[in-house]
């Protein structure tokens, strides 16, 4: 995914940077390997961007720092987590992602209250750190079929997974330190 930013964002730059030319395939080359080790379609990471792209657009700006939300698309399945004032805002919320083109399913895991601090938000990005690091130790399955997103000190596991593979990702999460729950939004494969 920050590949993908950075050759956006290298996108925009003038031509006349010739010596990028190789940073961009470099870039894209490392992409190009994520993509092919992805489970899903190019064209289903493509979309799933896109359902992100549209969710910002359409959510955040319209409530700018009234609520804190993450949007997470998987496979055409969006995951919310983060906090809203009120459930009224919780259910407008879901029902505009829910209309967004190409959304299969919405898992709504938003709370109610006041928004997370900035301190919070960098401990679960440690905790959602400490997992990845875990899968790729543990060798088990392929690290990069299982994405981790930690709102509160629980953790999230999406993808298109094995049944195996799914309870491999749960034991490891569940017993990194500081995961306080684990919530599987798995699609499961043969």
């Amino acid at each position: 995914m920050r590949n993908l930013v950075l050759l956006a964002a290298l996108a925009l730059v003038p031509p006349m940077l010739n010596g990028c030319i190789p940073l961009l395939v470099g870039g894209a080359a490392t992409t190009g390997v994520l993509v092919a080790e992805d489970r899903r379609s190019v064209g289903s990471v493509t979309e799933d961007q896109e359902i992100e792209f549209r969710i910002a657009e359409r959510v955040r700006d319209s409530y700018r720092d009234k609520i804190h939300i993450n949007a997470t698309s998987y496979n055409r399945i969006v995951l919310l987590t983060g906090e809203v004032p009120t459930e009224e805002v919780k259910a407008e919320i879901e029902k505009t992602v829910a209309s967004i083109n190409n959304v299969r399913g919405v898992q709504n895991e938003m709370s109610v209250g006041l928004t997370s601090s900035l301190s919070n938000r960098a401990h679960d990005s440690l905790v959602t750190s400490k997992v990845k690091a875990r899968f790729v130790d543990a060798a088990k399955f392929q690290p990069n079929h299982v994405k981790v997103v930690t709102e509160r000190g629980v953790v999230y596991l999406l993808g298109l997974v094995t049944r195996e593979e799914a309870d491999q990702a749960v034991e490891i999460a569940r017993t990194t330190s500081d995961v306080k729950k684990v919530v599987k939004v798995f699609q499961y494969i043969q």
